[in-house]
């Protein structure tokens, strides 16, 4: 998303994650993690794309805003925000949006299986602010608007089938969006100070023109049991969805989502938390929250968010020290890359390759400082797995 200031609050931030409730087994009462020595060890000087990694990993630029990419005909759009991966044969594709109002959209490269570029083009136009999303088990990407009663579009990575608006998930200024297979539902998080957390069940999963959209519900505190209430009119044409359940839960500013193994993570940059929501257990509690760190907080802003089967969750920062932090399993969280250089920035669209050894972020306005400067990386190392 664009950078944005929250005044830090007594509201409580929500967006949603999920990562694994087996491989965090450990997580529900170990407490938020906190700073320590990371799985990929300390930072190197910057490479020759401005890139602190650790040791045996290389960066290479994808795309920038205003230029062609690779060989192909297409030109990589404005302010690259959220992203994934999706298996192509042998290769994969990035699907990446782009957080500009009006125009928006979203964009894809295509890559061999030596990671080759081959191919880039247009996969969504004319919308409006598309900041985060999500990956659908069927394999569409949900670009969603950042917008007052923004809408979630649904869109082939292989841009062969036109893009359709799903009304029935809900009118409202739309960040991220996570499927789970399980539960047959999807989670949405909300990007205002006081926004909420939203499900949206399908009438018949893998078909999202109809359904239920629902709010969490639950008390004061950032841990314990949560319920489910329906909106009742998730095109909030007179009241904001937001405002339509009483002692609907309120997160401020909600960001990336995440799911895998029962477990939403999710992360709200106004107070500077990734939660963890028990789908199986129907319970939330904190995760990280950088006001419970002893000593300097590593991760601030936190904004997009990926994981991979290992169990490390990849929290990227809107600000910051510009950075993508590592929270692993044993509750430590260190930095795993830094971008020098371009403090009016921020890291967008982290995902993983299909076989993890790739992973692909964008720096939305680059070292200009604006939308027309967007970077997007692609980091190759030995992940783990």
């Amino acid at each position: 998303m664009e950078r944005r200031s929250f005044l830090r609050g007594a509201v409580i931030g929500t967006s949603v994650t999920v990562f694994g409730g087996t491989l965090w087994r450990g997580a529900a009462h170990a407490g938020p993690a906190q700073p320590g020595a990371g799985p990929y060890g300390a930072l190197r000087t910057a490479d020759a794309n401005g890139i602190r990694l650790p040791s045996g990993f290389s960066s290479r630029v994808i795309a920038r805003t205003g230029q062609k990419v690779g060989s192909t005909a297409y030109t990589w759009h404005k302010a690259p925000d959220g992203g994934a991966c999706y298996a192509d044969g042998t290769g994969w594709i990035y699907v990446s949006n782009s957080e500009i109002n009006p125009s928006g959209g979203a964009g894809a490269v295509r890559f061999s299986s030596t990671g080759a570029i081959t191919g880039a083009y247009r996969i969504l136009s004319s919308t409006r602010q598309n900041c985060a999303g999500g990956k659908t088990p069927w394999n569409t990407w949900l670009s969603c608007e950042e917008v007052d009663r923004g809408y979630v579009y649904e869109t082939d990575p292989w841009g062969v089938k036109a893009a359709v608006r799903r009304d029935a998930m809900g009118r409202f200024k739309h960040e991220a969006a996570a499927a789970d297979p399980v539960r047959r539902t999807i989670y949405l998080t909300e990007d205002v100070t006081d926004g909420c957390f939203y499900r949206f069940t399908p009438t018949t999963w893998g078909d999202l023109s109809a359904g239920r959209l629902e709010v969490l519900k639950m008390g004061s505190g950032t841990s314990g049991p949560v319920t489910w209430a329906t909106v009742p009119d998730p095109s909030g044409a007179s009241t904001a969805t937001r405002n339509q359940v009483s002692g609907a839960k309120r997160f401020t500013g909600g960001e990336g989502c995440y799911y895998a193994d029962d477990t939403c993570w999710f992360t709200t940059k106004g107070d500077n938390r990734v939660w963890q929501y028990n789908a199986a257990a129907q319970t939330i509690e904190l995760a990280y929250d950088d006001s419970l760190v002893s000593g300097t907080a590593p991760l601030t802003g936190v904004d997009n968010v990926t994981g991979t089967s290992s169990g490390d969750l990849f929290v990227a920062e809107d600000g910051g020290n510009m950075e993508i932090c590592v929270i692993t399993p044993d509750d430590v969280v260190a930095p795993f890359l830094r971008i020098d250089g371009q403090s009016g920035s921020e890291i967008t669209g982290p995902a993983f390759s299909p076989d993890g050894r790739r992973l692909y972020f964008s720096s939305q306005r680059g070292t200009s400082g604006s939308s027309s400067g967007g970077i997007t990386y692609e980091v190759t190392g030995p992940f783990r797995s």
